[in-house]
């Protein structure tokens, strides 16, 4: 079956959670999340949570968890943590709990950055995968870069992720 008949079976409205990770912001000064809860519901999903979670392993793959299994999204999108200073930990918290790769969207999302920022691209670790059946994209924080991946990569492709992940194996 090709891309186009895949996509046909669009599911429509999916169920996103959204995740910010930050030390310094709560839900009142967070633009990147507001501006990702915003947009997924212009897309037609509706958005089932919406949180800020302190940069802490622990803390973030609790959070991640909790999600994934009381609250059953079909999407999780993270924003910020994935630079690469010392208390920017969103990857080492989620990755370990990837059953699948999706591996082009860093690839990909490196792509589409280093046409905007050049080579200040290379700072960013963001990843995606799929956790018990739950598609999950880990983005920075910046707003800048979340409209980037999801006007151009994840809005336009979740259904189809969905899709693919609904199969039976």
């Amino acid at each position: 079956m090709g891309t186009l008949q895949h996509k046909s079976k669009d599911p429509g409205k999916l169920r996103v959670a959204v995740i910010s990770v930050s030390t310094t912001r709560d839900l009142s000064q967070d633009k990147s999340g507001t501006w990702i809860k915003q947009q997924a519901k212009k897309e037609g999903h509706e958005v089932v949570v919406h949180h800020v979670v302190t940069d802490e392993i622990a803390a973030i793959r609790n959070m991640v968890e909790h999600v994934v299994t009381q609250i059953t999204p079909n999407a999780i999108l993270l924003t910020g943590g994935t630079g690469i200073s010392p208390r920017d930990v969103t990857i080492e918290a989620v990755t370990p709990l990837f059953t699948k790769k999706l591996t082009a969207f860093a690839t990909l999302f490196a792509m589409l950055s280093f046409e905007e920022i050049d080579s200040a691209a290379l700072l960013s670790r963001a990843r995606a995968g799929i956790i018990n059946s739950v598609a999950v994209f880990c983005m920075p924080g910046s707003l800048k870069a979340c409209k980037l991946a999801c006007n151009q990569l994840i809005f336009p492709e979740l259904g189809h992720i969905v899709t693919h992940m609904s199969e039976a194996p």
